[in-house]
């Protein structure tokens, strides 16, 4: 072999020696960082409990720096209670299962009470491929960040006269820009290329005309960043037709749900994708995609719901508190599960429990 040839060689066999041998520092704390930290768990209804109950099974075996102050609320209750409030406004933080939300009759939304009591204006969902998962598209990785307190979540209807209903979709410029903000933010922070905006200012002229404009302002801050809008109807076929042209997306309340729904189903489904809702003081973490959607009853007869999506949340949420090393030690553990493919339960084409899934993850933790 030439001399040409076998010096390149040496220098490519050699080079893994001059490795580091030990972790990297992903970032140097402050004294007392390392004190565990008080989280408000709320289980919820339906598969709620059981996924909870994964992450803190896993939390335990990592021996992760947080510790549970748990509360059971369930979404057939007029409003959540003071408690509970108090204990997140105190911890920070919480993480929580899936509250069942009455549909009709008036009753609200508990989820929608708890976004609104702690002005959680942004809701934040991950959609992006899981190696060893088959999905129809590839390379799909979509941050939908949608804005949490007004549009048509803001509950203001009333029955006008008998059989005539008017609902009102409020609009404002502090709220939409804030939301903009916050998704410029994001992909700056997180090395995002791209934000589109999600609208249908073609027939909602002001409405959906002043959330453009403020995404449009807020745009001109951030020229490193690739800035595009894109109108609702023409998004869900460009979504399920080629989703990988999307970074990070920005949309009003009710757009932000229909879009993020539909960007899970296609990365790999709604049990497999995190997500939480964050404000200026407070953050909730909880499955990203149909959060409300509390599982059938068989599901939780027969203890096989999923708990990935939660697992990667709580990962979202440990990343949030600043335990970097534990949230990655969770998500390698996660993934490494998937791509093997033995243990998933019937969403993913499997026949395992939820407990199945955790003992592989517990296994799987370096």
């Amino acid at each position: 072999m030439a001399r040409r040839h076998i010096i390149p060689l040496l220098n490519r066999l050699t080079s893994s020696t001059r490795l580091p041998l030990t972790r990297s520092v992903t970032y140097m704390p402050r004294p007392g960082d390392g004190a565990p930290r008080a989280v408000t768990l709320i289980p919820g209804d339906g598969v709620g409990p059981l996924v909870t109950n994964a992450v803190e099974q896993v939390m335990e075996a990592m021996h992760a720096p947080v510790f549970f102050e748990k509360y059971d609320v369930y979404g057939d209750l007029s409003k959540v209670p003071q408690e509970v409030i108090e204990s997140i406004k105190k911890n920070k933080v919480c993480m929580k299962g899936g509250l069942r939300t009455p549909v009709g009759g008036g009753v609200s939304s508990l989820n929608v009470q708890l976004r609104k009591e702690l002005d959680l204006y942004a809701s934040l969902v991950h959609c992006f491929n899981l190696p060893g998962l088959p999905t129809r598209h590839e390379n799909v990785d979509i941050v939908v960040i949608r804005e949490n307190t007004e549009g048509e979540y803001s509950g203001l209807e009333h029955e006008v006269v008998p059989g005539v209903v008017e609902s009102l979709k409020v609009i404002t410029k502090f709220c939409s820009e804030r939301i903009a903000q916050y998704a410029f933010e994001y992909a700056y922070l997180n090395n995002r290329k791209k934000v589109t905006a999600v609208h249908k200012a073609n027939i909602m002229k002001l409405a959906d005309g002043l959330f453009l404009e403020s995404c449009r302002e807020v745009a001109t801050k951030y020229p490193s960043i690739k800035y595009n809008e894109i109108i609702v109807d023409n998004c869900c076929m460009q979504l399920v037709s080629k989703p990988e042209q999307f970074d990070v997306m920005v949309t009003p309340n009710l757009y932000g749900n229909l879009v993020a729904n539909t960007a899970a189903g296609i990365a790999g489904g709604t049990g497999v994708m995190p997500g939480g809702n964050a404000g200026a003081d407070h953050a909730v973490f909880e499955q990203g995609a149909s959060a409300g959607n509390v599982g059938k009853d068989k599901i939780v007869q027969q203890k096989k719901a999923n708990p990935v999506a939660l697992l990667l949340s709580s990962a979202m949420m440990l990343r949030h508190l600043q335990f970097p090393s534990f949230a990655d030690r969770l998500e390698t553990a996660v993934k490494r599960v998937i791509y093997e493919g033995k243990y998933r339960t019937k969403d993913l084409g499997g026949d395992s429990t939820t407990q199945e899934v955790v003992d592989a993850v517990i296994a799987n933790l370096d």
